[in-house]
């Protein structure tokens, strides 16, 4: 007979011991988190790893309150019967299976976002629903431990005894008391427990980084509370802002002076109005090349050769760990400082003068390519909003999904679709601008048949995927030199972001953004520039339009980026990850936590230390926290007030 604990009735024991099974189950799915994400976490020591774990409960109690609302209320109806009894414990394996297979897929997920899930599960729903059968083949192996874990729920979920009273022994009004005291508690416990505790504000994703080193918040997060945290953040908000509004600065102007604004002011003679093309590079990091890792094993001969040709960024760093982070960053200057990426965002209506807008201005046509169905991420959307005036996706790919050239997953195989994108470009008005985004190189990372074998196979899946793309690259550039077009025509290749790593010295936040940047010109000299100065994708529309010659003030460029050939700007990244705020100079790496604290970090390429400095300069570390501060403040109350580009009170 199950023992009911003392002074509860059978039904409130019963859902004690329900929920501590519950608990039990997330802190394995914790450790199997961790293990499977090891390299993020080796730099914390013991105490503090066990502490994210102890951590971690606050999370897990409030996750499981929200995902089992639904169970909680109908435990307490009063019906005792075998039948009642198992359609509970039907509706306690549903919910809770979801929860299960959230973090289970977390685990691998988490190594190309680098965070927890959270609602862009809605906002790709078409791309999940396309590649259910690949990723369900690809990862497999997530079954195993989901049926372990779904197995110990069925096995272990407590059933009342079969000649269990109910309740029924004790007089009608003390079971109601009784009863309706043990709801109560119960309410009140959820409460507390979804809140967080006692405190002023509820529980946050933020607060799981309040801890050294902060890579431990993931950690202590778990992808339910991630989830369900931004999905009724979301709909509770119906469609509004839900960022916080920033007040770090009293005012406008003290804020704009510690933002560090510059103008491109374009002052370098004629306009030159050569062809720009950019090059997005689907997860081409750094940690892949041979130039940058002191001709250590290189997947990426052809680039390494064209990076001697061209001023080569060393200090670069994307501004997101997401593809649908890239597009803003490059083509609007606007980095991934909000937890959803802005295509997707409540703020995707907000204006925005994106380089295709600029450019056209002054004569240029404009373009996007992108291998992808037609949709994929909104990029066909969001490139529309950018100012740019065609879209080309795999619905005007000749044959589109019945080409022999689609890879069965995502689209076009890099190596046609960039000689596809060769031809397109000599058919654009001139001058043009055009950005053509690779896909190849995207898990499950696929080589086309006719190349099994050619690319060094490395030690990670995406190492001959990469291969083969830096293949199709150095065909795209032979093809391209045979066009007319080619000797007048800037070309700009970075990533989009980073993605499998396996070498040590990348395994660390810096690391995670560290990716190439590459200003190419086959038919003059670029001008002069410090390749080691601090780079970021936002520095992409600055940077074009500086060297064009169209000068851009506050009324039409965001000061988040600064063009690379202003010797007078200081080069400087951002990013966000686990709530914090980070930005990127040469000297340091300036964290703003999520309660406002400023940490700094001595700067190494790619190399983030897993602890702040005990003891920072206290001029630098005024100076960039209220650099940071500023820039955050500018961002969120932009967005908020729909003010990013200040206009002239008239």
């Amino acid at each position: 007979m199950a023992r009911t604990l003392p002074w509860f009735s059978h039904t409130f024991s019963l859902l004690l011991r329900r929920f501590a099974l519950l608990l039990l189950v997330y802190a394995l799915l914790r450790a199997i988190f961790y293990a499977a994400n090891y390299d993020v976490f080796a730099a914390a020591a013991a105490s503090e790893t066990l502490w994210a774990f102890w951590h971690g409960f606050r999370f897990d109690a409030a996750a499981l309150l929200i995902l089992n609302a639904p169970f909680l209320l109908l435990s307490f109806v009063p019906a005792y019967g075998p039948g009642w009894q198992r359609t509970l414990r039907g509706i306690f394996l549903t919910l809770n299976a979801v929860g299960i297979a959230l973090n289970l897929i977390d685990t691998q997920y988490f190594k190309f976002i680098g965070r927890r899930t959270s609602d862009e599960l809605f906002t790709i729903t078409g791309d999940i629903e396309r590649q259910a059968g690949q990723l369900v083949g690809h990862y497999w192996f997530l079954l195993l431990p989901f049926a372990v874990l779904f197995g110990l729920l069925w096995y272990f979920y407590p059933m009342p005894a079969t000649n269990s009273p109910g309740g029924k022994t004790r007089q009608p009004l003390q079971q109601f008391a009784r009863g309706f005291l043990e709801l109560s508690l119960v309410a009140a416990l959820a409460v507390l427990g979804i809140r967080g505790g006692l405190q002023l504000k509820p529980l946050r994703t933020g607060h799981a980084f309040v801890q050294t080193p902060p890579s431990l918040g993931h950690l202590a997060l778990n992808s339910t509370f991630t989830f369900l945290k931004s999905t009724i953040s979301y709909f509770d908000h119906n469609g509004k802002p839900t960022l916080e509004r920033s007040t770090y600065f009293a005012s406008d102007k003290a804020m704009n002076e510690a933002l560090q604004r510059r103008p491109v002011t374009a002052d370098t003679g004629a306009p030159q109005r050569d062809n720009v093309v950019i090059l997005l590079v689907e997860s081409f990091s750094s940690e892949y090349n041979g130039i940058e890792n002191g001709g250590q094993k290189s997947y990426t001969p052809f680039f390494d050769s064209l990076a001697t040709q061209g001023l080569f960024y060393r200090e670069h760093y994307a501004n997101g760990r997401r593809s649908i982070e890239a597009l803003p960053a490059v083509l609007a200057g606007l980095p991934a400082l909000m937890e959803s990426s802005f295509i997707t965002s409540n703020f995707q209506t907000n204006e925005l003068h994106g380089l295709g807008e600029l450019l056209g201005r002054a004569g240029y046509s404009t373009s996007v390519f992108h291998g992808a169905e037609n949709g994929t991420m909104g990029f066909n959307t969001f490139a529309g909003k950018a100012g740019i005036q065609r879209y080309y996706g795999l619905s005007e790919y000749p044959g589109g999904r019945n080409s022999p050239d689609f890879d069965g997953h995502w689209g076009i195989f890099d190596e046609p679709y960039l000689q596809y994108f060769a031809r397109q470009l000599g058919q654009q008005p001139q001058p043009f601008f055009s950005t053509v985004f690779t896909l190849t190189s995207h898990e499950p990372f696929p080589v086309p048949a006719q190349y099994q074998g050619r690319f060094a196979p490395g030690e990670l899946p995406i190492h001959a995927s990469i291969g083969y793309t830096d293949f199709a690259l150095r065909r795209f550039f032979e093809a391209a030199a045979k066009q007319p077009w080619y000797r007048n025509t800037l070309f700009v290749l970075l990533a989009d972001h980073t993605s499998q790593t396996l070498r040590p010295d990348y395994q660390n936040l810096l690391g995670a953004y560290k990716t190439p940047l590459l200003f190419f010109h086959p038919g003059k000299p670029l001008p002069a520039a410090d390749v080691r100065r601090i780079t970021q994708q936002a520095d992409v529309p600055a940077s074009v339009l500086d060297y064009v010659g169209i000068p851009a003030g506050a009324a039409d460029l965001l000061p988040f980026g600064y063009s690379v050939f202003d010797a007078q700007a200081p080069g400087r990244a951002l990013f966000l990850s686990g709530g914090a705020h980070y930005l990127v100079h040469r000297d340091y790496v300036t964290e703003l936590t999520t309660d406002n604290k400023v940490r700094l970090y001595p700067y190494r390429t790619h190399d983030l230390p897993a602890t702040p400095l005990p003891n920072p300069p206290a001029d630098k570390l005024r100076q960039y926290g209220d650099e940071l501060r500023a820039t955050v403040q500018y961002f969120t109350n932009g967005l908020l007030d729909n003010k990013l580009y200040p206009r002239p009170k008239s």
